[in-house]
């Protein structure tokens, strides 16, 4: 029977028909929303360090209205203030290995539209974090920019990148280095399959990320599989150029196995010991103790992904890459740093080189407090160092075209004090107002917000990241070095900061930080 009932349940409560069986959703005034949606099965048990498998089909009607699980991970710590300024601490969902969940928000169902879609994958390096945080939340880009915005929760950390094909594992176990990439590329044809009904173009997916979802995008630039499964990319303070070779990978898995107290003869039982003694055992070697992530050298992952030079499997895609201002900032905490710490600090590190690091950075910015000094510092030798080597890779290629930003509107929050840090153009891309990185509701924070959103979203569209509301936005190359600068002052400038790159190409640079 056709009640008002039925109707307005219709409404409130839409479902749709995926390739594994129906689910429903809510409308949130208009923004059809479904979460925790299956792309993949369970990882526990026998699935446990192997490719994705697909879901089980279902009969009848699942609700998709709340996050499913996240990868097992250990809790962000609430006593760090940046930690509280982008509330990482706030996963929800539970934790467990039935994780490889997505989550979709759309203006329409079965309509036929095309929009473009944004498939995110999220920072938290490669051992924490999900789709689920706040950061991703796409409901405001699908209202204001009409975008299919799809989030992606995979397997991390040892439960994602556990080298085990150098320890005599079985051959079954020839993957377990590269699981967690494989589950992006099973969410990627999911969005393929069955974009269509959620009212998206599956030849219009822009995939990208910040930190280590920038990371993850930069792998999947370079993954053979991934060809075809998306159309455009951006890589936000996340330019992986190299990820872990074979002997660095071996080393690690083994940590954890001595750890668990298995050895060659009895590797297979892994799979059989609760998903919290591997956790316990990969937690106590504390945050920086053991690295698991992408490992190279299979066909899988054959290569490095910007080493030496850009990825052929993705000559054909346009890509943004960024950094922040003060990307580095994540990683410091001495706020009270004072002026003459600062120069004995960079004493200690450049020697020689001291006074020259000092007087051009303090020359420039005259007004910053020490800590962020050294924050900027600490980000052109990392962060900016890699993207900007991303970018020359990308532009040399001679394919699809580049783009290059840098963000410099300073965090209002914690009275301005972590500057442009890392992360503060994570929601603004996808049109987030209510996150303190752009002070909830703050007038210039809104204006900042419009602006990336406007660009971005285009792009997914496009491929090209134009707007009425910003200047337009020429392909970096390795002559001009067009930069768009976001700031009050959003604008274009050629090889902007070019003396800080020189000075740091002259005295050398370290590897990236992936917050």
């Amino acid at each position: 029977m056709n009640t008002q009932a039925s109707v307005m349940e219709s409404r409130l409560f839409p479902v749709v028909e995926t390739q594994f069986g129906k689910i429903r959703g809510i409308n949130h005034q208009g923004v059809k929303t479904f979460k925790g949606i299956r792309y993949g099965a369970t990882t526990t048990g026998k699935n446990r360090f192997m490719p994705p498998q697909p879901p089980q089909p279902w009969v009848g009607i699942l609700d998709a209205f709340d996050y499913g699980e996240i990868s097992p991970q250990t809790p962000a710590d609430r006593r760090g203030d940046y930690t509280n300024l982008i509330m990482w601490d706030a996963q929800p969902g539970g934790i467990g290995e039935d994780c490889l969940r997505l989550n979709v928000w759309t203006r329409g169902l079965n309509d036929n539209a095309k929009r473009a879609v944004y498939v995110i994958f999220h920072g938290g390096g490669f051992a924490t974090g999900s789709g689920n945080a706040m950061g991703f939340d796409g409901y405001d880009a699908a209202r204001h920019e009409d975008v299919v915005v799809v989030s992606v929760t995979h397997r991390l950390a040892a439960f994602g990148y556990l080298h085990l094909a150098g320890l005599g594992a079985p051959e079954e176990f020839k993957y377990a280095g590269v699981t967690g990439i494989m589950d992006m590329v099973a969410s990627l044809k999911w969005v393929r399959n069955n974009i269509s009904v959620f009212g998206g173009d599956p030849n219009r997916v822009m995939i990208f990320g910040q930190s280590g979802g920038g990371a993850k995008t930069s792998t999947l630039l370079a993954t053979p599989s991934a060809k075809g499964l998306f159309q455009r990319a951006a890589v936000q303070s996340g330019s992986a150029l190299r990820l872990m070779e074979p002997e660095a990978g071996t080393k690690s898995a083994q940590m954890l196995l001595d750890a668990l107290g298995l050895n060659k003869d009895n590797i297979a039982e892994i799979q059989n010991l609760p998903f919290t003694t591997l956790l316990a055992a990969q937690a106590s070697f504390g945050p920086r103790g053991v690295n698991f992530s992408p490992v190279i050298g299979n066909d899988f992952l054959p290569h490095h992904p910007f080493s030496p030079t850009a990825p052929p499997e993705s000559a054909d895609i346009p890509v943004i890459i960024s950094t922040t201002l003060d990307d580095a900032a994540i990683a410091l905490a001495n706020f009270d740093l004072s002026e003459t710490e600062l120069k004995e600090n960079l004493k200690r590190d450049y020697a020689g080189n001291a006074d020259r690091v000092y007087q051009l950075y303090r020359d420039t910015y005259p007004r910053v407090t020490p800590y962020l000094i050294q924050a900027r510092i600490a980000t052109d030798r990392g962060f900016r160092n890699s993207a900007i080597k991303q970018a020359e890779l990308k532009a040399d290629q001679k394919g699809a075209a580049v783009y290059y930003y840098i963000w410099e509107w300073p965090v209002p929050t914690y009275n301005g004090k972590f500057g442009a840090v890392h992360g503060v153009d994570v929601g603004s891309a996808i049109h987030i107002y209510r996150e303190p990185m752009t002070g909830c509701g703050h007038k210039e924070g809104m204006l900042m917000v419009e602006r990336l959103s406007a660009v971005w979203a285009n792009f997914a569209k496009t491929g090209v990241p134009n707007s009425e509301i910003t200047p337009a936005w020429p392909a970096f190359n390795t002559t001009e070095r067009p930069t768009m600068v976001f700031d009050l002052n959003t604008r274009v400038e050629n090889d902007y900061r070019r003396e800080f790159r020189m000075l740091w190409n002259e005295l050398g640079t370290t590897g990236n930080l992936l917050g």
